[in-house]
């Protein structure tokens, strides 16, 4: 499928649910004192990337997108180009339902030993026993800027965010428009800061 097409394809998302959807995105770049700003680019795949899916495209789409929007000049993957833009993306996932000392909540009807080592009787606490708890969705966006002609780093960034499994939030398309934008936010960034970005 033609790059540009993809792109478009990728990129039809509910923009407006994108700004409140996605919870806040911890970002991290270094770059050199003379950054580059413009000139032909080509996203492409960072070796030992695990994922080149539609998904993995997804993100390379919107990496594209938004180093055009800070000035470059977007061209086919392998094709000659002043740079290269060498993506990866993770995702992993980590139950929730437990209180950050790992220890269980107890809840049913009748003796309960608590995380104190008090029993007693009741009913349970205000949780939802609808069904497992959703587990929590971390998704991360790693982009390197080189020169082609001799492979030097010249920026390069990584932009994480968590949200629950299921949610919007936890979606590819939106994960991957909100990683991107928030990478390159003010670009190049303050070289060995980490921000947050609502």
């Amino acid at each position: 499928m033609p790059f540009r097409p993809l792109l478009a394809a990728c990129l039809i998302l509910p923009l407006a649910a994108c700004a409140t959807a996605i919870p806040p995105v911890e970002v991290t770049r270094f770059h050199i004192d003379d950054v580059v700003r413009s000139g032909t680019v080509a996203v492409e795949e960072m070796p030992g990337n695990p994922d080149v899916s539609l998904e993995f495209r997804a993100y390379a789409a919107a990496v594209a997108q938004e180093l055009e929007q800070v000035g470059f000049a977007s061209v086919e993957p392998g094709a000659g180009s002043d740079y290269v833009a060498l993506v990866s993306f993770r995702r992993g996932f980590r139950p929730t339902g437990y209180q950050r000392d790992d220890k269980p909540v107890s809840v049913g009807v009748g003796g309960a030993l608590g995380s104190g080592g008090y029993s007693g009787l009741g009913v349970g606490i205000g949780i939802n026993l609808s069904g497992k708890p959703k587990d929590i969705v971390t998704t991360e966006l790693r982009v390197q800027l080189r020169r082609r002609a001799d492979a030097t780093t010249l920026w390069e960034g990584r932009a994480m965010t968590e949200a629950r499994q299921g949610t919007p939030a936890a979606q590819p398309g939106l994960a991957a428009q909100k990683l991107a934008a928030s990478l390159f936010q003010g670009y190049p960034g303050e070289s060995g800061r980490t921000i947050v970005v609502k």
